[in-house]
């Protein structure tokens, strides 16, 4: 099966050329960027994909964009500041083809030290496992025709991917890949790691409580 990886980037010029680079050596069908507005070079660092588009910023809407021009079998979406480790495509589709499975995400690795990290990496597994609720930052992966059929990323400021995974555990197994992504620990680097974890936290909470995310959003700066 061809697998087609998409990229939402949004000021993303320090590691978009970088992680197309890592994905080349794991020969997908394609690569797929799709820039929110970059005010970098975040444009022209992605030159070396085979598809760069532009939309209007919101990862919801920039994923949907790529998928709508994709020719894969498979869609795999992946923030631009995360790579996967040798084999992570392979083994995509191998689980793919497996009964049951309709999606799936890799095990998170975030390359900082320290045990609460270790704990954040723990949980992310658990969560999948137990909730089937992938984030994000765990890089989803689906065949494109039960993309289409559940009817992709829900419109959202922001949790798009908490949304879309209550809808794929609704319609089937979501399972999570023992090959590793490593993700940048900027985000709890720059905020500070409690202080970050609190907060996914509490907007988890209040989503689950009924809040819309779009009214919580001003409260998920982007860190780049």
């Amino acid at each position: 099966m061809s697998i087609s990886v998409i990229i939402p980037t949004l000021n993303e010029a320090i590691v978009i050329a970088d992680t197309i680079r890592s994905l080349r050596c794991q020969q997908p069908g394609e690569i797929i960027v799709v820039d929110g507005g970059s005010a970098d070079t975040t444009v022209a660092e992605a030159r070396s994909a085979d598809g760069v588009l532009a939309t209007s910023p919101g990862r919801a809407l920039q994923m949907n964009a790529g998928a709508a021009v994709a020719t894969g079998n498979i869609l795999l979406f992946l923030h631009a500041d995360c790579t996967l480790e040798a084999g992570a495509l392979a083994d995509a589709a191998h689980l793919l083809g497996k009964p049951g499975i309709l999606a799936g995400c890799f095990s998170m690795s975030i390359p900082a030290a320290g045990w609460p990290y270790r704990l954040i990496e723990a949980s992310a597994a658990a969560r999948v496992r137990l909730t089937g609720l992938a984030y994000g930052d765990q890089s989803l992966f689906l065949r494109r025709t039960d993309f289409e059929r559940l009817g992709g990323f829900p419109p959202l400021a922001f949790m798009e991917d908490v949304f879309f995974s209550r809808r794929l555990r609704n319609h089937g197994r979501v399972i999570v890949s023992g090959k590793k992504i490593v993700v940048a620990p900027r985000r709890w680097q720059r905020v500070g790691l409690v202080r970050q974890t609190l907060r996914n936290w509490s907007l988890t909470s209040l989503v689950a409580a009924g809040i819309h995310p779009n009214s919580l959003a001003r409260f998920y700066t982007g860190v780049r």
